[in-house]
């Protein structure tokens, strides 16, 4: 397979002045608001060989000034990328690890799995890759789970002191803006200690190693360790990691955000993809620090901030509120603006449409999908279940009511969604229709019932258990499309091998997964293909879905029926798109929205005590997604367009094929 695909998705063209600027005034006027020195590169790739360069550099410089450099190792997804990068500069010969001093950062707490280790994930990354001397490696117990942690962390301090002290720390951003598992409430004077985790960070082990359960402790080195060092290099890469970013880099220094102490450090230096510095104000707002390269999205970006910092809607901004808020280019530009406030007002008004598939014998000039062919055959991809409903539901109502042939394909079964609670529900149901129409139960709802109310499943039990939950979800998604008028013919059980094959879920996507995706296109050869964009999903299953689906149809961006065919991204249950992003607006009326919420809630499992919960505040996705509806409704009556009840919003996916003249 190819590498990540998701850097093909690009809102606008950022343009390299804002990251890659020609000299040091330039620099300085862009970085005015951050705080640590950044380095912005346009791909994850990119900027882990820039960094592993850094670490090569300083490893280099330290064996030639002292003799050796002693390094603490942090183990987060981020940073693997770079020791794949140091790896090959061993091989290339330009660093060696022969005089390295290797301290990992932290440790998980004790576990059964042998494998459930961090110094186990840096050694098949690194160590065990390199020519670093096994003595010179040091690792926190796993063992310090116990009474003795504190001697233990105590012990691993002076073990660093005795070593000189940490020339360098190399570690990466998580999104709650931790550093290894220094959590928010982190002082910035910690020490070495043993942490219970958080529900975050526990999820994020749980992924990273594919674990169903993850340790509730670790000890690891602490704020004050790692800011003792004589260097930082920190790493950021994906969307994910935006607003963590911008808070370590441009926020106040705050507990909340353990990063942040990264800018007391006088050589401290982070290095982030276009993805993860998205919301930089070098990037987000560059009018703010420097001249722009204009262009109509980022004209949009700078009017929608505009009217938020006036408190106006567009049609009443004037010259004035252009000057205060830094904007006179524009008004140069267009010569006034009420010629600025027309154009993106336009715009914005051009993004809205009832027809989302088109409407037929109109003038689709400025409507955001065109009216032939019609009907259109339309296929929507919903890495759970329920997403696509969640999501989209209001859109799918009205594509079906307009006449269009809508497809849905699961590409999970979303087993992992449903509780056991609800598992028991669902056997003691079938239990007892199976002993009224059969005379006895079958052997499996008998069996299973019986441990499950005794709490007695085993892994045994898994496969089954896995298969009736998925069963339950598909059946509430069956009914939801009902509620919306898809007939059950127009609907898939994809079955993916990644989420299938793998007992929690999460496996890796494979060539078996892309053509799954692939020979569904190529049957259906659809008009309309809508697919999900919620790539900060928590627990990863979107990422895969969403993969593979962009490989598929890269692999098919040369068929001949692809060039009559349009690619929409939908959010909802993890985000939401930016006003300034969003394509095509369809909007709903209360009455719409009821129906929408009526059909979220055929999904029983998933409306009350669902596994997953999207925030702190304890709210469920599927009721972030509506509220994320109503407030992008809200936006646009702000922006001074019409006002609806809720609107579910939409960004073109652009191959080069079925991208718009």
């Amino acid at each position: 397979m190819k590498t990540d695909l998701k850097t093909n998705i690009k809102f606008y063209q950022v343009s390299s002045r804002y990251y890659r600027p020609e000299n040091e005034i330039e620099l300085a006027s862009l970085t005015r608001y951050e705080k640590v020195p950044t380095t912005v590169l346009e791909s994850a790739e990119e900027g882990a060989r820039e960094a592993a360069m850094d670490v090569a550099r300083t490893i280099n410089e330290c064996v030639e000034t002292h003799g050796r450099c002693v390094i603490g190792f942090g183990s987060g997804k981020y940073v693997l990328k770079v020791y794949d990068e140091l790896v090959k500069l061993y091989f290339a010969d330009k660093v060696s690890f022969a005089s390295v001093v290797a301290f990992n950062l932290s440790e998980l707490g004790l576990t059964d799995d042998a494998e459930l280790s961090l110094h186990h994930r840096i050694s098949e990354h690194l160590y065990n890759k390199v020519d670093i001397e096994p003595g010179n490696i040091h690792t926190l117990n796993q063992l310090a789970a116990d009474e003795n942690a504190h001697n233990q962390c105590k012990a691993y301090e002076r073990e660093i002191i005795d070593a000189g002290g940490l020339d360098l720390v190399l570690c990466d951003l998580t999104t709650d803006g931790s550093i290894a598992y220094n959590e928010p409430g982190s002082a910035r004077n910690s020490a070495c200690r043993l942490m219970l985790l958080g529900n975050e960070s526990r999820t994020r082990v749980a992924e990273a190693f594919q674990s169903d359960t993850a340790p509730k402790t670790a000890v690891t080195l602490g704020i004050g360790n790692i800011l003792s060092a004589s260097k930082i290099i920190c790493v950021a890469w994906e969307e994910d990691s935006a607003t963590a970013l911008f808070n370590t880099i441009e926020g106040k220094m705050t507990d909340l955000v353990p990063a942040s102490f990264l800018q007391v450090h006088e050589e401290a230096t982070i290095y982030a993809d276009l993805d993860a510095a998205s919301r930089l104000t070098r990037i987000s707002y560059p009018w703010k620090v420097t001249s722009c390269e204009w262009n109509d999205h980022l004209i949009r970006r700078a009017i929608v901030w505009l009217c938020g910092q006036t408190g106006k809607p567009i049609l009443k901004l004037t010259n004035e509120d252009y000057n205060d808020y830094g904007l006179s280019e524009l008004v140069a530009l267009y010569d006034s603006a009420y010629n600025v406030n027309i154009k993106i007002f336009n715009d914005l008004q051009h993004t809205i449409t009832g027809w989302p598939g088109g409407k037929p014998n109109a003038d689709d000039t400025h409507r955001p999908e065109r009216k032939a062919p019609y009907p259109k055959r339309v296929l929507v991809f919903s890495p759970h279940p329920d997403d696509a409903v969640v999501s989209m539901g209001g859109t799918v109502r009205r594509l079906v009511q307009q006449g269009h042939d809508v497809r849905i394909a699961f590409q999970t079964d979303g087993d992992v969604a449903v509780s056991d609670e609800d598992l028991l529900r669902s056997l003691l149901l079938a239990d007892r229709l199976t002993k009224h129409f059969e005379g006895s139960s079958f052997k499996f709802i008998e069996e299973t019932l019986a441990k499950l109310i005794k709490g007695t499943t085993t892994n045994d039990d898994v496969n089954d258990m896995r298969y009736f939950k998925g069963s339950i979800m598909l059946s509430e998604a069956m009914m939801a499309c009902r509620q919306m008028g898809i007939p059950r013919k127009n609907l898939y059980d994809l079955r993916m091998p990644f989420y299938i094959d793998d007992p929690h879920g999460q496996g890796k996507v494979t060539d078996a997964d892309v053509a799954v995706i692939q020979d569904l296109i190529t049957q259906i050869k659809p008009h309309q293909i809508f697919f999900d964009n919620d790539l900060v999903d928590p627990n990863g299953t979107h990422v895969r879905a969403t993969s593979a689906v962009m490989h598929a149809l890269d692999n098919l961006k040369d068929a001949e029926f692809m060039r009559d065919c349009r690619v929409w991204m939908y959010r909802g249950q993890w985000g939401q798109w930016d006003v300034d992003h969003v394509e095509m607006a369809v909007p709903m009326s209360p009455e719409e929205f009821g129906d929408k919420r009526d059909a979220i809630l055929k999904f029983h499992s998933q409306i009350h005590d669902a596994p997953f919960r999207a925030t702190a505040d304890g709210k469920l996705s599927w009721q972030r997604s509506i509220d994320r509806n109503r407030d992008l409704a809200e936006k646009y009556q702000q922006l001074g367009l019409a006002t609806y009840e809720a609107i579910e919003a939409f960004v073109q996916y652009k191959t080069h094929n079925n991208a718009p003249e």
